[in-house]
C-alpha cells in the first residue's frame, strides 16, 4: 500500500486543543483511518481536556499548560516562546515513544519551521497547515501600528512556507498569498477546505423551548474573539429589538474566547440580557439541537483585512442543518454560501439588521435558501469531499520520498 512507506506522524497545535479543533481532528482522524499512525502536541484546554496525556481512538496526545491569556502583544510573546520550548520537548517523548516520519503543524502561530528544520536534519517530512494569515490577524487584533513585529510575522510566515516541502490553505484565496507572498511552486500548494462532518452537525427534532419563550431563534457558533465581529451581532440585535420593536427575537452564542467577557459587558450594556444566551463552549450535540432550532444563522465578521480571506465554519455549519445566514458581503463567504446567504454591504449594522429581518418576515424565503445551503453541503462542501485533497497531499510526499 502506498502509505505503508511512511506511516507515523506528529500533528502540532497551538492555538486550541484537541480534539476541539474540529479541523485538525478530523485530519488526524482521516488519516488514521488510512492507514497512517498520528500522535499530536498541544495545549490543554482552559477548563476541558486536562490530561497531560491521554489516547483517544487511537490517537495519542500530549498536552502542556499555558499561561493565562491576555489580549496584549507581551503575552503572546511569552505564550509562544512557552509553546515553542514544550512542543519542541515533547516531541522528542513522541519520537521515542512512537515515532515519527512527518511533521504536520497547524498555525497560528507560525514558529514551528524551527522544530521542522530540526527533524529535517534527520530526514523527517514537514508540512505546513495555514489555517489563518497570521500577519494579517495580528493588525486586526492590535490596531496600533506595530510595524517591526508585523514585519517578524511576515518573516516567520515566508521562512514557514520555506521549510515545508508542502503547504496546505483553506481556500483559493489563501493558497494565492502562499505562491505570490510565499514564493512557492503551485504544485507545493494544496488546499484542503474546511467542510463540515456529516455525522458531527446534524437536524434534529426542533426543541422549541431552547428559544426561550421567542417566536424566532438567531444563532451564532464559534471562537469569539476579535476579529469574529459577534460585537456586530448583538448591535444588530440591539437595532432589531429597540429600534424596529422586535421583542420576539432573541440570539444564542455557542463558544468562547478571549474576546467573550467584553461581549457579555457589551450585550448588557445594550440591554439585551433577556434577549442573548451565552452558552460557553458545547458539544456537537449541543450545536446541532440549537441549530435545528434556529431560524437564521449570523455570520458577523466584519471585512477588516482578513476575514475576506477566511473561509467561515460556522457559516457552513448553518448550512449543514439547512439554515439560513446573514453575513457581510466578504469574498470568501459569498463564494462558499452563494444563495444560502443575505449579504449585508460590509461593517454597516443597520443593513445587517435588515438581512436579518427580511428573513425573519418570510418563512418560504427561509426554507428556500436553507434548501439551497443544504444541497451545496452534501454536493460538495463537506469533510468527505475536503479528506481526498489531504490525502492527495500526503501522497505527493510520499511520492518525492520514493
Amino acid at each position: 500500500m502506498l502509505m505503508a512507506r511512511v506511516s507515523k506522524i506528529l500533528m502540532l497545535i497551538e492555538n486550541a486543543s484537541v480534539p476541539f479543533d474540529n479541523r485538525v481532528w478530523a485530519e488526524a482522524t482521516t488519516l488514521r483511518d488510512h492507514g497512517f499512525q498520528v500522535s499530536m502536541i498541544g495545549p490543554k484546554g482552559s477548563a476541558r481536556d486536562r490530561e497531560s496525556h491521554i489516547c483517544i481512538e487511537g490517537i495519542h496526545i500530549y498536552r502542556y499548560r499555558l499561561p493565562a491569556h491576555t489580549n496584549r502583544p507581551i503575552a503572546y510573546i511569552r505564550e509562544y516562546g512557552i509553546s515553542m520550548l514544550m512542543t519542541f520537548l515533547l516531541s522528542f517523548k513522541v519520537w521515542f515513544c512512537h515515532g515519527f516520519d512527518m511533521i504536520h503543524t497547524a498555525n497560528p502561530p507560525d514558529i514551528f519551521f524551527v522544530i521542522g528544520l530540526f527533524y529535517r536534519l534527520f530526514g523527517k517530512k514537514f508540512i505546513f497547515d495555514q489555517h489563518d494569515l497570521s500577519p494579517e490577524m495580528f493588525r486586526v487584533k492590535f490596531k496600533r501600528k506595530l510595524k517591526p513585529i508585523h514585519g517578524l510575522l511576515l518573516f516567520l510566515e515566508w521562512c514557514s512556507y520555506q521549510t515545508a516541502q508542502v503547504v496546505i490553505t483553506t481556500n483559493v484565496s489563501q493558497k494565492r498569498f502562499a505562491i505570490e507572498r510565499g514564493h512557492c511552486h503551485p504544485d507545493k500548494v494544496f488546499v484542503v477546505a474546511n467542510g463540515p462532518e456529516l455525522e458531527r452537525i446534524k437536524l434534529v427534532p426542533p426543541e422549541s423551548e431552547l428559544k426561550r419563550g421567542r417566536r424566532y431563534l438567531l444563532a451564532y457558533v464559534g471562537e469569539m474573539e476579535v476579529q469574529d465581529g459577534i460585537d456586530n451581532a448583538l448591535y444588530a440585535l440591539h437595532d432589531l429589538v429597540y429600534k424596529r420593536g422586535r421583542q420576539d427575537v432573541s440570539l444564542v452564542l455557542m463558544g468562547d474566547g478571549g474576546y467573550a467577557p467584553t461581549l457579555r459587558v457589551l450585550a448588557h450594556e445594550l440591554q439585551l440580557d433577556e434577549y442573548v444566551y451565552f452558552t460557553g463552549w458545547v458539544t456537537a450535540e449541543d450545536i446541532s439541537r440549537y441549530l435545528s432550532v434556529a431560524d437564521v444563522g449570523l455570520t458577523p465578521d466584519p471585512a477588516n483585512g482578513l476575514n475576506e480571506y477566511c473561509t467561515m465554519v460556522k457559516t457552513l455549519e448553518y448550512m449543514t442543518v439547512g439554515k439560513p445566514t446573514v453575513s457581510f458581503d466578504l469574498a470568501e463567504t459569498r463564494l462558499s454560501a452563494q444563495d444560502a446567504a443575505l449579504y449585508a454591504k460590509p461593517n454597516l449594522i443597520e443593513d445587517f439588521a435588515s438581512k436579518i429581518e427580511t428573513l425573519l418576515n418570510d418563512q418560504e424565503l427561509r426554507i428556500k435558501m436553507g434548501a439551497i445551503g443544504r444541497k451545496r453541503i452534501e454536493e460538495a462542501l463537506n469533510w468527505d469531499h475536503d479528506q481526498k485533497n489531504l490525502l492527495l497531499t500526503y501522497k505527493s510526499l510520499l511520492r518525492d520520498k520514493c
